[in-house]
């Protein structure tokens, strides 16, 4: 850890300072940024190893500024410490681009483990953009086009929309599609896939003159590799 750089990103300058003080004193190269504006340009403008982010800034919140890191082609780590313990929170965290999430009061022994595990998974790279056709889905950003228009999708018309994108071309019959949208575990609707494939047909298809997600009678469903 002591040739590790971590940004603090923290509105309350006695925690800002007792976190940076204490890394200080482990070795670590510390700055300190009390809004997401500063994180923004700091980030940008020297190359960090690990982001600390509270939640609750004075301007953009910690979800958007993980969000902003990430678009901006930015993929250290990044450990969220914040008093919000919701699992929505820590959700939306996550899916926001978050490697961790701990909730304050922490134990210091704690942060610095987390911070040793967030190392040693080494170097940080985006995940690959899908592409099929001209329908393009990011799985850093959360973001789907067809061609230009951006495409809004739930978190489960994302999650099988991603599960189509990585085997284009393929029968992917129900079951497995309820293993990688849902779990193996799903006790729901037996049809939920079927309602579902509706949902993203009425989205990606249907407003641009397609009909690229395909029924195989029998067994499942097929999102055409080409338009051809």
């Amino acid at each position: 850890m002591k040739s590790m750089r971590v940004l603090i990103v923290e509105d309350e300058v006695r925690m800002a300072s007792l976190v940076r003080r204490g890394l200080v004193s482990e070795g670590v190269g510390a700055d300190v940024a009390s809004t997401g504006s500063d994180a923004l340009w700091m980030a940008e403008t020297a190359d960090y190893d690990v982001f600390l982010l509270d939640v609750m800034l004075p301007d953009i919140n910690g979800f958007e500024l993980c969000r902003r890191l990430r678009g901006a082609g930015i993929w250290a780590p990044v450990l969220m410490l914040t008093a919000r313990d919701s699992v929505d929170d820590r959700v939306t965290g996550l899916d926001a681009g978050a490697d961790d999430y701990l909730v304050k009061p922490f134990a210091w022994r704690e942060l610095l483990a987390r911070l040793r595990a967030l190392i040693r998974r080494g170097d940080h790279e985006r995940p690959t953009v899908l592409e099929v056709g001209d329908l393009r889905l990011d799985p850093a950003t959360r973001t789907v086009h067809r061609g230009d228009a951006a495409i809004d999708l739930s978190a489960k018309e994302f999650a099988l929309l991603e599960t189509f994108m990585r085997r284009p071309g393929d029968v992917l019959p129900r079951s497995h599609l309820l293993e990688r949208a849902w779990d193996v575990g799903y006790q729901g609707r037996s049809n939920v896939v079927d309602v579902y494939v509706g949902h993203l047909r009425a989205k990606i298809d249907v407003p641009f003159g397609r009909q690229t997600l395909e029924t195989v009678r029998g067994s499942g469903y097929r999102l055409r590799a080409s338009d051809g």
